[in-house]
């Protein structure tokens, strides 16, 4: 199977690169043994239809990179070596302290997610299979474009539940109906961040920014302003476009948010950093 799509841009190039990792649903056959996620939770943790919302982004100029397997078989948003005893007790070195780090060994109500721990061996195989050829995609194509272009701009797309769960942060809170993650201003520059807060506002949104995600592994590691690289993530209150007890896409909401979007791309494309 294809581990993601990349699409490049066939006419009208910008220095933005739109990433979406969490909106896949498949469970290749070779890791189906060990997961015993079941499929309402593999759909319920993805980020449905983030890939379809930026469809449109390759028109806009973006190059665009969107993950195909789910998040319970690696999360692509944590660091390669985000591991808890709890997914790899082999593990010589385990960093993480919690149990949805790039291996989830629990899902978001608690249940487990793997059938067994994984062996140090199993886990090699998942990262080397997913999660390494998924980064040296991303890293080749942002040299690529800051190379082209003086400056680049990485839009990490995700979407969230419209209230806080059980193993969240914020178990109940209401959200916002966009969270952009920069680490506190961190990750991109200054227009990027206000770009994003005005355009979302001017459509009558709520924009609360790093609450309750100030950007994961892919805006930390990659949004480097210094070095002309900005990381900008975007969470989408999945109550703007899907029936959250069905799954299913609201007719005319998800078609505006989805031109929203396309102008978002638009206008990121043509901000002038250098």
């Amino acid at each position: 199977m294809k581990v993601f799509d990349l699409t490049i841009p066939k006419r009208g190039e910008t220095p933005v690169l739109v990433e979406v990792p969490h909106a896949g649903l498949t469970i290749p056959e070779s890791v189906r043994s060990e997961i015993a996620a079941t499929q309402d939770a593999v759909q319920r943790d993805a980020d449905i239809y983030v890939d379809k919302l930026y469809k449109d982004a390759p028109e806009q100029g973006a190059v665009l990179l969107s993950a195909n397997v789910s998040r319970y078989v690696v999360d692509l948003n944590r660091a390669p070596d985000d591991v808890d005893r709890s997914a790899c007790p082999e593990h010589p070195s385990p960093r993480g302290t919690q149990p949805r780090g790039v291996i989830w060994s629990m899902t978001t109500d608690g249940r487990p997610a793997l059938t067994a721990p994984l062996s140090y061996a199993q886990l090699t195989s998942r990262l080397a299979l997913f999660h390494t050829p998924y980064h040296a995609t991303l890293v080749r194509e942002l040299e690529r474009l800051r190379e082209r272009f003086g400056y680049v701009i990485l839009l990490a797309a995700h979407s969230m539940p419209s209230v806080g769960r059980s193993g969240h942060t914020d178990p109940g809170a209401r959200r916002a109906d966009v969270v952009p993650g920069t680490q506190g201003r961190t990750t991109a520059d200054a227009r990027v961040i206000d770009l994003v807060d005005s355009h979302f506002r001017a459509a009558g949104l709520s924009v609360l920014h790093d609450d309750p995600y100030k950007g994961g592994f892919t805006t930390q590691y990659y949004g480097r302003p210094a070095e002309h690289q900005h990381a900008i993530q975007i969470e989408l209150n999945r109550g703007l476009y899907v029936n959250e007890a069905t799954g299913e896409q609201r007719t005319g909401d998800f078609e505006r948010l989805q031109k929203l979007l396309s102008d978002l791309v638009h206008k990121l494309g043509r901000l002038k950093l250098a």
